[in-house]
């Protein structure tokens, strides 16, 4: 097989990994001991970006022009002086909490919910006030972190001027004109977490991951606060899916690539306990549009379990079978076979933020 590699942001670092045979192993280590909250594999095979928080130190970016051999600092995402008695949380970057990159453009989504792009790979961010400038920001709200913040960038593989970003707490919303206009689209999805008279309202949806089927790129899955969504219609309308085991709460969630019915969810407790459902770390995979769905626990923990994985922590490969899963607990599992059975790769990593497979 050809070789594969991968990167994982996690707090003591950004570890990359090669996979030559059935085994990963870490073949180098970049920015030890610091924060990495986001990793871009190689756009051309050699450009990465890799997103640090350094605390005291601010949000900081980094660029490779070797594959990650070496890192050069480039420009952060900068936020204009914030206008006397504007709405919101304060104009300040708290964490790039995504990077996308499609059609020769960078998108990255910050902590307190902005939008930038950069046409020069980092060298310079715009704020995409289209988006910023909304009148429904207003009432965006954080989920689990104090300020809203956009997770989840969805440029459509085919329409160059198309994207779609998840905010969490503030729904799904669509720019056909590279950022310029936008039209919120989350209706069919429900936040139990707002009175029944709000919970229906699109602005105020939790969508904790968005991902987008390649090859289909009309059918999106959504990993949300209170269930597990699907649109087939590039997000105007979304359906719950019904049914999922063990649990329908979770953050990470990995869509095929080339089948549009095939999507991966890992499931936990909801709310504030947040780990594994009676301490059994499982996988739930459907293959028919979340009609059925398998639950995957081979090698996997099944007892006393207690890792969380976030977000960004569930990636898949581009041949539709090689899995790789980080946790908050540093644990790292792969699968070479769509999940039917999982292998620990190390389990002795700084907490997990994100996992990205080249």
């Amino acid at each position: 097989m050809d070789m594969q590699r991968a990167w994982i942001a996690t707090r003591k670092g950004l570890f990359e990994l090669r996979r030559t045979t059935e085994s990963w192993r870490i073949e180098r280590i970049s920015f030890l001991g610091e924060p990495v909250s986001m990793v871009l594999p190689p756009q051309d095979g050699k450009r990465m970006l890799v997103a640090l928080n350094l605390g005291h130190f601010g949000v900081k970016l980094h660029a490779s022009e070797d594959a990650g051999t070496s890192w050069h600092e480039v420009a952060t995402p900068a936020y204009p002086i914030q206008p006397e008695g504007a709405v919101g949380p304060a104009w300040k970057l708290l964490q790039l909490w995504s990077l996308e990159a499609a059609h020769g453009i960078v998108w990255a989504g910050t902590l307190p919910g902005g939008l930038f792009r950069s046409a020069d790979f980092g060298q310079s961010w715009q704020l995409v006030d289209g988006l910023w400038n909304r009148p429904e920001r207003a009432e965006w709200f954080g989920g689990g972190y104090d300020v809203p913040g956009i997770h989840s960038i969805c440029p459509h593989p085919q329409r160059q001027a198309e994207l779609l970003v998840g905010i969490s707490c503030g729904g799904v919303w669509l720019s056909r004109d590279c950022g310029a206009g936008w039209a919120l689209q989350a209706d069919g999805m429900r936040a139990a977490y707002l009175p029944p008279e709000q919970a229906d309202s699109p602005n105020t949806q939790d969508p904790h991951l968005i991902a987008r089927c390649a090859k289909v790129p009309d059918v999106l899955w959504c990993q949300h606060h209170n269930g597990i969504w699907r649109s087939t219609d590039n997000a105007r309308s979304w359906q719950e899916v019904h049914g999922a085991p063990v649990s329908s709460f979770g953050f990470a969630l990995a869509a095929h690539p080339q089948e549009p019915g095939t999507a991966w969810f890992v499931p936990a407790k909801a709310d504030e306990c947040r780990v594994p459902v009676e301490a059994t770390l499982v996988v739930n995979r459907t293959r028919d549009g979340g009609r059925s769905f398998d639950t995957l626990r081979r090698g996997l923990p099944q007892a006393h379990c207690y890792d969380l994985v976030y977000r960004h922590g569930l990636a898949l490969a581009a041949d539709g079978c090689t899995l790789l899963m980080g946790s908050t607990t540093g644990n790292l599992w792969g699968s070479a076979d769509a999940g039917d059975s999982w292998q620990a790769v190390s389990q002795h990593l700084p907490p997990i933020y994100a996992v990205r497979i080249g």
